[in-house]
């Protein structure tokens, strides 16, 4: 391993779901890390790994090399940047690994260009798992040598890869959620079908698995949906966020995207009712368009 005094400083804002796992998996590669979160509590457990507990976004990133997001969304990025940047050393280089609207990204970018501080948008695929096991699929938007300066630390994480200028990391996660949304609301319509069809749903999932339906989603979420787990992974919110921002996205590239059109109502069908449920929720969606129609006997598990 590299000799930690030689590693860049890390400070991690955001100790959430993600983060936590993100931030555990820095320090356990020999990182020095500052870790900083609004509830101050989430980010207590780093400290037993050797992580030192910012007070206060100042204290968190005036030494950092390398500063990471992981927030909930662009507008709190937004505020967590502005607070921040004017303590962050010029040189350094923020890494923000939440998922943000592209015009977003580049106002971040443009923020810190003006103080002398590198940008990266680096947002992710794989949720807490992945997060977990540092198998993240990673999408970077930046410039070459500022991808370079990332790369060391993103791949203690996952497989990075850039894909453009700053901006693009975005572009794509949107590309991502819009396969991921639409699969699984796709899958959740072939178990529904199957159950109402008077096939067995499991046995159903088991039959396409290895031909070209088989699918990431269909291993993980169909499984999910025919145990009724909506015990959060990824969420309903966050991947109601994401499917906005594609709309967001198709109208500024002046392009009509219907199916995602379609699949964002569904999501949109069950924000208000079950935001913290799991993505594979979109089960529940169209169970709702059905009435008694419904997956399997076992009872809902929703957090």
């Amino acid at each position: 391993m590299t000799a930690k005094s030689t590693l860049p400083t890390i400070a991690f804002l955001g100790i959430g779901l993600m983060g936590k796992p993100m931030a555990t998996r820095l320090l356990q590669a020999g990182y020095s890390l500052s870790a900083w979160n609004r509830t101050r509590a989430k980010a207590e457990p780093l400290a037993a790994l050797g992580a030192d507990l910012a007070d206060d976004l100042v204290a968190g990133v005036k030494s950092a090399d390398i500063i990471i997001t992981m927030l909930e969304a662009g507008p709190v990025v937004r505020a967590v940047l502005e607070a921040a940047a004017p303590a962050m050393r010029p040189g350094s280089l923020v890494i923000d690994m939440s998922s943000t609207r592209q015009s977003e990204a580049h106002e971040f970018h443009a923020l810190l260009q003006a103080l002398g501080i590198s940008f990266v948008d680096a947002p992710v695929s794989g949720g807490v798992m992945g997060a977990e096991a540092g198998t993240l699929a990673i999408m970077a938007g930046g410039s070459a040598d500022d991808f370079a300066r990332a790369e060391p630390v993103l791949r203690v994480l996952g497989r990075p890869t850039l894909v453009g200028p700053a901006g693009s990391g975005q572009i794509a996660k949107l590309c991502n959620q819009l396969i991921v949304g639409g699969t699984l609301c796709i899958v959740a319509e072939a178990l529904l079908l199957a159950q109402a069809g008077g096939a067995d749903p499991a046995a159903v999932r088991t039959a396409l698995r290895g031909g070209f339906a088989e699918s990431r989603i269909l291993e993980v979420h169909g499984q999910r949906m025919l145990d009724r787990n909506f015990l959060p992974g990824g969420q309903v919110k966050s991947q109601a966020k994401d499917l906005e921002n594609v709309l967001a996205a198709a109208t500024a590239s002046g392009i009509a995207l219907p199916v995602t059109e379609l699949v964002t109502q569904h999501y949109r069908s069950i924000l208000e009712a079950v935001p913290h449920a799991d993505q594979s929720a979109a089960l529940l969606a169209l169970e709702r368009l059905n009435p008694g129609k419904r997956v399997g006997e076992a009872p809902d598990q929703l957090p």
